[in-house]
């Protein structure tokens, strides 16, 4: 008989978790399950708010999802990587007790992006949470091709210049010509490939280094390419006539 050396592993299938079976709480959930609504541009063009994450996984397959680096572990002298989630202590007699934060930013690099904070004293809880709390608060933007050295009428920007503002942090972004990229930090940039654009230039101001208010930020001026009434000049696009 064939001996196992210590720590090997032996060969076996992993078993597949069975799907949960979604049973919608409200009357939201049950005309999505029902298909009687088929689109999420219906709920969103009429403000209707959405309680269940479950109604964006039916009307948005494929989301992707990132987790915005808010937290930093300790280093040597005062150095550390960025991570995840930020953990904070509170102290009680019975000893120190950990809660987790994660911000999660979910997206389908077409139009769509949301974002969301979680908290719990599991970081897996925690990091759930904030994936749902992302999903139900998904909104659309608009994208265009609002520099005037590009006019290629595509939607590869901005439409126009937007400003955002979150706590002491504010960001200025401009739309940019087609081939320029993403001159932004590296987790807004990730957050505008998620949202759909490609090429923009981006000024921030004050403390970037506070991350959760500068995603928060992001978010805020990307809400701001919805406008009700567009200004004088502008297509369909969102480009320059």
């Amino acid at each position: 008989m064939a001996r196992f050396k210590p720590g090997a592993r032996r060969g076996r299938r992993q078993r597949e978790e069975p799907v949960k079976e979604w049973n919608p709480k409200t009357r939201l959930g049950k005309l999505v399950k029902a298909g009687e609504i088929t689109s999420i541009d219906e709920l969103l063009d009429n403000n209707v708010r959405i309680t269940e994450s479950e109604v964006v996984d039916n009307l948005l397959p494929g989301l992707d999802s990132f987790f915005v680096n808010i937290g930093q572990a300790k280093g040597k002298f005062g150095g550390g990587q960025r991570r995840h989630f930020k953990r904070t202590q509170k102290k009680v007699r019975e000893g120190a007790r950990n809660k987790y934060t994660f911000l999660a930013v979910v997206g389908n690099g077409n139009g769509y992006i949301g974002i969301g904070k979680g908290c719990s004293r599991e970081s897996f809880m925690a990091r759930e949470r904030s994936l749902i709390n992302a999903k139900r608060n998904i909104f659309k933007i608009k994208r265009g091709c609002g520099d005037w050295e590009c006019g290629c009428k595509t939607s590869h920007s901005l439409p126009f210049k937007v400003e955002g503002k979150a706590g002491s942090v504010r960001i200025i972004m401009r739309p940019a010509p087609r081939g320029t990229g993403l001159v932004i930090g590296n987790d807004a940039k990730k957050m505008l490939k998620m949202a759909g654009i490609r090429d923009a230039w981006a000024k921030t101001h004050n403390q970037t280094r506070t991350r959760m208010n500068y995603a928060y930020a992001v978010i805020n001026a990307l809400k701001n390419t919805v406008m009700i009434d567009m200004p004088d000049g502008y297509d369909k696009h969102g480009g320059v006539e």
